[in-house]
This record gives C-alpha cells, structure tokens and sequence, in this order.
C-alpha cells in the first residue's frame, strides 16, 4: 500500500448521481483512507431527463456548473488518482456522451458510466470499510435519484447484488411532478415501488441478513426527521415510518413539508423517497435500518487504491469468466504475452503510451476465446455479446464496450463501422485489435515450441513484421495465415507487410 501512497499522496472519487454530485478528497494512510474533503450539491440530472430520454441543456449546464467548483480540488491531480462514476440519469439519457465530453474537458479525468449492479457493489465496499465489521449477512440499500441499489454481503464481500429502476427523482417527476401531495398519489408511487421489490424481494430474503443499512441521502433525511421528533436515535424504524407517513399526507403540498430535521432542498423529493422506503421496509419486512455515511464514492475510493495494490477486482472477474466458460489459460496467457510484447514495440509511433492501452489489449487477450464454449462457428461474435452484456464487477460500461468490440474483431473481418460508433478513439481500438490479431495468428499452433523473435514497425496506417531469416519458409501454415491477414486488414485500409 506504500507505493500507492507514493504514487498518489492524494486520491479524488467524484459521484455523478442522478440528484446529488458528491466528490470526496482523501489521503491514503497505512491502507486506510482519510477524508480531506467532502463537497455535494443537489444537481438533479434526472429532472432534466426529457420524453425522449434526452439530457436537457438546462440540467447538463447544472451539473457543469457543479463540476467547475469540484475541478479546482482536483487540479493538479495525476492521471489515476481521480475516480470519476456516473449512475442511474447517465445510464439512460441517449445523449450523455455529450455531457460526458463536456465534463472531462472541464475535470481533466475520464467519466464512466457504470451499470446498476457495478454501483451496487461499490456502494457496499464504502459501506463495509466505513461501518464496524460483525459477523453473519448484512443488507445494505441506497435509493438513489433513478435508481435503488441493494446488497447482501458478509464483510468485504458482496454475495447477491441487485438494481431497481426506482429513485426518489424519477418517482417525483412521475407521481409529484407538480408538488401536489394526496392520499391517492402517494399510495401510487407506493404500489410502484412495491411491483418493482416482487422481482428481488425472494431472493434477498433466502439469503437473510442479521443487520439493515442505508446508505443514502433519503434515508439518511428520513432518519434526522424520525431522531428530531424522537422517535429514534437517527436510524429509520417502521414505526416512525408510519408517524411519518401520517403527518406528511395532512400536508396538500411539497411546499407545506417543514419537518424539524430536513433540509429545505429535500422537500421536493420528500415524499417519494419516503413511498419507496416504505415499500422496501414492507417488502422485506424490516423494523430497523442504521445509516452508513459511507456510500459509493468512499467506495470507488477503496475499488481505485485496490487497483494500485494488487487487489484490483476486474482481474479477479475476468479469472471468473475465463473459468465459467472453459477458457484455455495457458493459450489465453501466451497470446496475451506475445500482444503485450508487441505493443512496447510499436506504443511510440502508433500512440498506445497509455496504462488503459495496456490493460485493454491484456483482458482482451485473456478473454478473447469466452465465445467457444457457446459454439466455434462465429464464436468472436458470441465471446463479444456475452462481454458486453454480463456483469462484470469493476468495469464500467465503456470498459465492456471496448474490451468487446476487441473481442469482436479478433479474428476474419474487422468490424470498423461498429468501432467508429463506439466512444473512443477509434484509430486506437483498431490499432489494439490489429495487436491482438498479431498475438493470435503467431500462436494459432497450440503449444509451447520455440517461437521466433518478430520485429514490428508501425507507420501511420502500416505494419511491418520481420520474421527471421527462413523461418516462414519453413513454418507455410503461419506465413498462409499473415498472407491472409494482409486481405483482412487491407479491407480497413491498413497495409501489413510480412518479411
């Protein structure tokens, strides 16, 4: 942990969540983390959601505004010290690549937009290292402003992850959009919340917990309104939910909330964060739920020193993936190397510096042969949808976007439209994949004989291999296979020449 602690004195998390934005600044101190700063600004990004899925200018420039105060913490800060995760309102607006540019420019650090299981499983790391360990199951829930995560993990560990398409902004939009409250309107949102628990709620349960805990804004707030009215010591319970509830629909309106304890910028989100906690408490039969100050950016903090220390999560995930479908590892391990080996040849003049570079061509090697266990035929196109759709804890979407499309165009054609379409610099996911190819064809013949030494030399839109001195002569299948590699690639208007 000393050599992160060299590396990066400082590390940065900045949550992009669908109401709040929250950026934690920290030290990194004997393995532990060390809160320096804590800045959260209700952004509601989901509120500018539009019919069409589409991020308003309005919302976007809310966010922008937020992330300007935020950059000036972080300025300064090396590539890798900085965490930057998107949740629930960038999973689904169709336009945040927008968005996303325009944030990175500002923030000097790349955005990912992780998928609902990912959040699940980092809100319960900053959970379990913020909390006093016990022993047995603990269930841990975050309502978010899109989105509701839900855990049940023992220690470190998460043992079942799930993501509901609930959140106390998009039930506003849907159930208080005009801050109207009812009897009818709130027992809406309630039934809403509830239809969505009936998928999850069994298997939670089968798997059981000895302790609840929340760990969000809303649960939180309803919390400090339960302990003001004394009804608690600031964790939720079923009968202070009940007294809540009772109170809020004598009120006619979100305007009219002046609960002793809640902040005047909750009050619009109120009363539907408060249906799904109901919901949730009912659901799963719950009586009491403690609050964690830790959630999913002090847990994007302990996912990135992890990273830096050997403990880094994706490799364990693609070691899980590789086993579940009968990869063969000790090819995987050589393509892997010979790719690797040909990237520090070729890194300066095609631009592939970079660690990300490194740690996409490797997984891609490892994983490249997932599809086989599905069926040979096209089984570069089966490896790519099983990547690109399962979960893999610790990569964000854009992670498993690029490691698939690698996957993709492993072998015969080169799909450039689908690389063009990605959000990346698609000179650099082809130049990766034409790495992986090389690594591919050089051991298309299993095993572990003596293999030649291979020079490359790479210009702007050429390779050239330089195999010893009648070695190719000697070995037809291999120079057949670059001979046709040369058709493959000259499709995409690169020229491989083989000497």
């Amino acid at each position: 942990m000393s050599n992160v602690q060299e590396q990066f004195p400082l590390i940065a998390a900045i949550d992009l969540g669908s109401n709040s934005f929250h950026m934690v600044l920290a030290r990194v101190d004997q393995g532990e983390i060390r809160i320096l700063e804590r800045l959260g600004e209700k952004v509601q990004l989901a509120a500018g959601l539009d019919e069409r899925r589409h991020l308003t200018e309005e919302a976007m420039q809310r966010g922008l505004d937020c992330l300007a105060r935020f950059a000036q913490l972080i300025h300064g800060l090396p590539q890798g010290a900085v965490r930057i995760v998107g949740t629930n309102a960038l999973r689904v607006a169709r336009n945040r690549n927008l968005f996303i540019r325009r944030a990175e420019a500002l923030l000097g650090h790349p955005v990912e937009v992780v998928a609902g299981i990912e959040e699940a499983r980092l809100i319960y790391l900053g959970v379990s290292h913020t909390f006093p360990d016990m022993n047995g199951n603990r269930l841990v829930a975050d309502i978010g402003g899109g989105s509701t995560e839900f855990v049940i993990g023992q220690r470190f560990e998460p043992l079942t992850q799930e993501s509901l398409q609930m959140g106390c902004v998009s039930f506003t939009k849907q159930f208080f959009a005009d801050g109207r409250i009812s009897t009818a309107r709130y027992a809406e949102a309630y039934t809403a919340a509830r239809l969505e628990l009936m998928s999850i709620e069994t298997g939670l349960r089968r798997h059981g917990w000895q302790e609840a805990v929340g760990a969000s804004g809303t649960i939180r707030a309803i919390g400090q309104v339960i302990q003001a009215a004394q009804r608690g010591n600031g964790e939720v319970n079923a009968e202070g939910l009940d007294w809540l509830k009772r109170r809020l629909l004598k009120l006619d309106s979100v305007e009219q909330i002046d609960f002793e304890g809640l902040k005047p910028d909750r009050r619009p989100i109120f009363p539907a964060g408060l249906a799904i906690l109901e919901a949730i408490f009912d659901a799963l039969g719950l009586q009491h739920m403690t609050h964690s100050e830790g959630a999913l950016r002090e847990g994007v903090l302990y996912d990135l020193i992890g990273r830096h220390s050997h403990e880094d999560v994706r490799e364990r995930t693609l070691s899980a993936l590789m086993e579940r479908y009968h990869v063969d590892q000790e090819q995987a391990e050589r393509v892997k190397t010979k790719a690797l080996s040909a990237l520090e040849q070729v890194a300066g003049a095609w631009k592939l510096d970079q660690d990300w570079h490194r740690e996409l061509l490797g997984w891609a090697a490892r994983v490249h042969e997932v599809g086989l266990d599905i069926a040979h035929y096209h089984y570069h196109k089966h490896g790519a949808y099983l990547i690109e759709h399962s979960d893999l804890a610790g990569f964000s979407r854009q992670d498993q976007l690029h490691l698939a499309l690698l996957v993709r165009g492993h072998r015969r054609n080169i799909p450039l439209d689908k690389f063009q379409e990605a959000d990346g610099d698609t000179d650099t996911l082809v130049r990766l994949c034409i790495l992986l190819r090389f690594a591919i064809l050089f051991h298309h013949i299993r095993g572990t004989q003596e293999m030649p030494r291979v020079r490359l030399e790479a210009g702007e839109r050429h390779l050239d291999l330089h195999f010893p001195e009648g070695w190719l002569a000697a070995n037809p299948l291999t120079r057949a296979d670059f001979a046709q590699e040369a058709d493959w690639l000259k499709r995409i208007e690169y020229r491989l020449s083989v000497h």
